[in-house]
């Protein structure tokens, strides 16, 4: 089955929904509020619906991949912000090299975790 998709748009969840919109536009992502309690954060043509609403084991168990096309960029970046001291709870793993790529990962206030990587190009 084909289809002319134009995104795909996960919902996740928030403990303290001002703390981790204010999290999400101090990474770089633009709000859109869509409802009280409910906005799409984008960049580009990518986005995430965030809503008010918390249940521990679902935040606990959700991860999102973001690619980015140069991770150690990305860190630097990611770094200078200070989230980590500016939000309760968020914690920031940096670089790390796997047999596919390399990725740093971010905790955001909830907990939901947050995968930045960039793959291995193939050699020809």
């Amino acid at each position: 089955m084909k289809h002319n998709v134009k995104a795909i748009r996960p919902f996740i969840g928030a403990q303290n929904f001002k703390c981790s919109a204010d999290f999400y536009r101090d990474l770089g992502f633009e709000e859109v509020v869509l409802s009280p309690g409910f906005s799409l954060f984008k960049t580009g043509n990518l986005g995430f619906y965030l809503q008010d609403a918390y249940v521990k084991d679902w935040i606990d168990n959700t991860m999102i991949f973001l690619e980015v096309d140069d991770v150690t960029a990305f860190w630097d970046t990611l770094s200078a912000l200070r989230l980590a001291e500016k939000y309760p709870g968020v914690k920031l793993v940096p670089v790390r090299t796997e047999h596919w790529g390399r990725e740093c990962f971010v905790y955001d206030p909830s907990g939901i975790l947050w995968h930045f990587g960039e793959f291995f190009t193939p050699e020809k």
